[in-house]
């Protein structure tokens, strides 16, 4: 799949940096040795944030940004990288939806940085653009009904929008049955290290999850 940034999101970051990660997976409806490694991570941000703080790392601090440079309240429209940490430092568990979605919400709460989880196969054509919500756009988040997308970060297949930094599409949404995953890292801090760091983590997750194969990411 090729990603290609425009220039609208250029003139709001042009630090950005991205990562495209792939791999072929087989899907379960749950690990526990993932769920092991998540409530490990529970706990040490339990010790080292707070609700306030949290907004200070550098992933989501810069998410938050964007979001007020494209015109859009990032209080109201959280990343979903602060909402899940968030939840977690108010004492309440995550959800448990499957060993993929979970192993993305793992890797996005490890490193701050908005994150898409995709079923390729179900992305129409074979580009992917980033781009800026425009008004009256429609979008179904994914367990969220319609949302104003309307000043947001946004990924477009040939089709429409697929992933915002708030919710990912009901279209292309990963199921049990997914086989060909593909994962988007959004470095707004600009920070190309970390997020491929973040990617090798992907990776690792899903080689030990989900008996991957082909697994591979390229930076953009």
């Amino acid at each position: 799949m090729k990603v290609i940034v425009s220039n609208e999101i250029e003139q709001v970051c042009p630090n950005f940096v991205g990562a495209c990660v792939e791999a072929d997976v087989v899907n379960t409806s749950y690990s526990e040795g993932l769920w092991k490694e998540i409530h490990a991570l529970e706990e040490q941000f339990r010790k080292e944030l707070t609700t306030e703080s949290l907004k200070q790392l550098s992933g989501i601090a810069a998410t938050r940004r964007v979001y007020k440079a494209c015109g859009k309240d990032p209080s109201r429209y959280r990343p979903a990288s602060e909402a899940l940490i968030r939840r977690m430092l108010q004492g309440k568990e995550l959800y448990q939806i499957d060993t993929l979605v979970d192993l993305i919400n793992l890797a996005n709460i490890k490193y701050g940085y908005s994150i898409g989880g995709f079923d390729a196969d179900k992305f129409v054509g074979d580009t992917l653009t980033l781009g800026i919500g425009k008004a009256g756009e429609p979008y179904e988040g994914i367990g969220r009904g319609m949302i104003n997308i309307e000043g947001l970060p946004v990924y477009r297949d040939a089709l429409g929008g697929v992933g915002t930094p708030t919710s990912d599409h009901e279209r292309t949404k990963i199921t049990i049955n997914t086989r060909h995953l593909l994962v988007l890292i959004n470095g707004y801090d600009g920070n190309e290290q970390s997020v491929r760091a973040n990617a090798e983590f992907i990776i690792e997750l899903v080689n030990k999850y989900c008996s991957a194969t082909k697994a591979s990411y390229y930076v953009y």
